[in-house]
């Protein structure tokens, strides 16, 4: 029996950087990226006190960092004062007011705004007045329950500015899953819309706030925007609309001066339990985290037009939608729609449109637009991309090629980022213009970042051996505990390896030092006693040239213990057979060995899906053991997909 989780996929494919890249890029070369690495580890309050001289403090720190071990309590910057919206708005103000801040393009092509860095300071001053009229104080917990829509900028920020405490839910969570981050946060005012609009239907987002709030105690207001103008139901006292308490406000509003530790936002993650936890980042250590990882790993130019796919509803668009870029003064594009409304060449259509140059979206997005082939893309002029990124999830290295010579015609770095909401920013992945790339490949450690791959008997990993993902030491944009619960806080990240953060994932370190990640550690199978990384029998399937996406499970086995389970997308147009199923076995069986052979394999339209695209594998597992109850299907961004797996399952 093998305790380690094995690694039988090679990748041997190269891609230095484009000498045209490299010549403009911030950090040049290995050698410059090693060095400033050094110090950040071997140095580190020298480095990240260098660092953080390049935000706007209105006083300066004590001290740069200080670590309790016993009770996993730590600071940044202790004693220093700053503010997040004065770092994100004001001191752009002088030198590029007039440059736009964001780009905003709605699901219906008609719908575009442009905010202008004076435009979106006066915005978020006037939304902070109006909070500051209902009462809201420094401290207290505002939700924000928005679409993709400026607003949600503008609702965070203004928080960031009188210090309050933000918690955004996303627009796709259900009523339940609103009443229990509104419950847990206590928050005091809500803000939503009266609807939003996904794939050419509009939904009810105020409907699912008023269910939501039907016995919470702590929300005393609602701000609602007029979004798709509804004529939502508002019920007296309690609901009022954006536009009216905006119209009777000015734009002129101090920044508070915030402690560099205290409270930014509240960011609920799914746990284990069913209970989600409530991640909390605080101030100036995020904001510096997120400030250089965008300014390095997007390698920041003043004339970019960077879109990032995501929703502000989860970490992503909290860090490289909102924070890390707006600290950097950039051009952000925001989208209200889904890649293929009205049609499956929407995104290409949209980087075409505004020239985006520097692209960051989800594999799974990429997947689901391969399965409609080169030709939706190549009806569009992509040559303004310089600069390409991927995020949520290992992206398999087919998906990777296809983003690489199709969308970035092979002249564009990707880069492959690896990290959590709970580590508020990237922590692992390629600098664009000093990194050679390896497709699927995640790469080196951000600065200050200390990974460490353990075995099963909690010994360090040899080179290309699978195991258990920790990071030894905190880094400024690590949460400091899960709201309400630091003793979960303990037990979730810093018990299994005393004094050391607990990632969740597995991955493995190649010869050249280089990380690979490999996927939860929960999707790990132990198959007749070897362990296998389902990341991996995914990527051997998607290497087919028919399949389009695929999710691999364990399903309970009498002999093996477990065997593995495929649900599998094929391409659009190839048609289903059972000599289809026995080449893409044998398919993997060659690409991988024989021990990864799935044992069964289902054919399936599309797989569930969260919102943000993460394929939902404990529906999977319940589907493939023929559990009675897949749970909850809520969150999933299709749920009817659920009832097609059910009924054709593979017995």
């Amino acid at each position: 029996m093998d305790p380690a989780i094995l690694h039988i996929q090679d990748e041997g494919r190269r891609f230095p950087p484009p000498e045209a890249f490299k010549a403009k890029a911030r950090i040049k070369s290995l050698a410059e990226y090693h060095k400033l690495y050094e110090e950040s580890i071997h140095a580190p309050e020298q480095f990240w006190a260098r660092q953080a001289k390049e935000l706007a403090w209105m006083r300066p720190w004590n001290s740069v960092f200080d670590w309790d071990k016993e009770t996993c309590r730590f600071t940044w910057f202790r004693g220093g004062k700053l503010n997040v919206s004065s770092n994100c708005l004001d001191r752009h103000l002088e030198t590029q007011g007039e440059k736009v801040a964001i780009l905003w393009q709605g699901e219906r092509e008609e719908d575009k705004r442009r905010l202008t860095y004076r435009e979106l300071h006066d915005e978020v001053c006037r939304f902070a007045n109006v909070l500051k009229k209902k009462g809201v104080q420094k401290g207290d917990r505002v939700c924000v329950y928005l679409p993709m829509i400026p607003e949600a900028v503008i609702a965070m920020l203004a928080c960031t500015r009188i210090g309050a405490i933000h918690s955004v839910v996303f627009a796709g969570f259900s009523s339940a899953a609103l009443k229990d981050r509104l419950d847990d946060s206590k928050a005091k005012v809500l803000i939503t819309a009266d609807g939003g609009r996904r794939s050419g239907k509009e939904f009810d987002l105020k409907g699912m706030a008023d269910a939501a709030l039907t016995d919470c105690q702590s929300v005393e207001q609602v701000i609602v925007v007029q979004h798709i103008k509804n004529n939502a139901a508002m019920k007296k006292g309690r609901d009022v609309y954006w536009h009216d308490e905006m119209r009777s406000t000015h734009g002129a509003c101090p920044a508070t001066e915030m402690d560099a530790e205290d409270p930014l936002f509240i960011l609920y993650t799914s746990g284990t339990t069913g209970k989600p936890k409530g991640a909390l980042h605080t101030t100036a250590g995020y904001l510096l985290y997120t400030y250089l990882t965008y300014r390095y790993i997007f390698d920041y130019s003043d004339k970019d037009i960077y879109w990032c796919t995501a929703d502000v509803g989860w970490v992503t668009g909290h860090s490289y939608i909102v924070y890390g870029p707006l600290a950097n003064g950039a051009t952000v594009l925001m989208f209200e729609g889904v890649p293929t409304y009205p049609d499956n060449d929407r995104f290409w259509q949209i980087v075409e449109n505004y020239k985006v140059s520097v692209l960051y979206t989800a594999p799974t997005a990429l997947r689901a637009l391969m399965r409609f082939g080169d030709g939706p893309v190549k009806k569009h002029d992509l040559s303004s991309l310089r600069l390409l990124g991927s995020v949520g999830e290992p992206i398999n290295p087919e998906a990777w090629m296809w983003y690489h010579t199709v969308i970035g015609g092979g002249r564009c770095p990707i880069v492959d980022t690896w990290w959590q909401t709970e580590t508020g920013g990237i922590l692992i992945s390629p600098l664009p213009g000093a990194m050679t790339l390896k497709p699927g490949c995640a790469c080196r450690p951000f600065f200050g970042v200390r990974p460490v791959v353990y075995n099963e008997e909690g010994g360090l990993a040899q080179r290309n051996e699978g195991g258990y993902l920790a990071i030894t030491h905190p880094w400024p944009g690590l949460m400091r505990t899960v709201w309400g619960n630091h003793d979960r806080y303990i037990e979730t990240y810093w018990d299994k390896y005393k004094g050391e953060y607990s990632t969740g994932d597995a991955a493995r370190v190649d010869e050249n030092g280089d990380i690979w990640l490999m996927g939860r550690v929960d999707d790990v199978i132990k198959v007749s006693g070897h362990r296998l990384g389902t990341a991996e029998v995914e990527s051997a399937l998607v290497s087919h040239p028919s399949v389009a996406e695929a999710g691999v499970v364990g399903r309970p086995h009498p002999i093996k213990g477990q065997c593995l389970y495929a649900f599998v997308t094929l391409k659009h147009g190839i048609p289903i057979s059972e000599q289809l199923k026995q080449e893409l076995i044998q398919h993997v069986s060659t690409t991988m060995g024989p021990i990864a052979k799935p044992d069964f394999i289902q054919f399936a339209e599309g797989l569930p899906k969260t919102r943000s695209g993460k394929i939902m594998r404990r529906i999977l597992k319940a589907i493939a053991s023929g559990e009675a109850d897949v749970g909850n299907t809520t969150t999933l961004a299709d749920p009817s997909v659920v009832e097609e797996l059910v009924k054709n399952r593979v017995a």
